[in-house]
């Protein structure tokens, strides 16, 4: 299991995926926003989403987690 995480202190602004969607790195998989600027978060890695931890609108802090990926369904 690989978790995206938040860069910086931000706002979840948009989720791109839901459970279940394939992913590889590079897919954008949720936008966060601070200050003003939209802060893409990508995968790394190559699997499924797992679970999305988090919900629009939401405050999420440096290093929270902020979506699952189950890298064992992978592509």
């Amino acid at each position: 299991m690989h978790l995206a995480r938040a860069e910086i202190v931000s706002n979840v602004w948009k989720i791109e995926v839901r459970e279940g969607d394939q992913v590889g790195p590079g897919d954008v998989l949720a936008v966060l926003e601070s200050m003003k600027m939209e802060i893409p978060l990508v995968a790394s890695v190559h699997g499924h989403v797992g679970k999305i931890l988090v919900e629009l609108g939401q405050i999420v802090q440096e290093g929270d987690p902020v979506i699952e990926i189950d890298e064992t369904a992978g592509a």
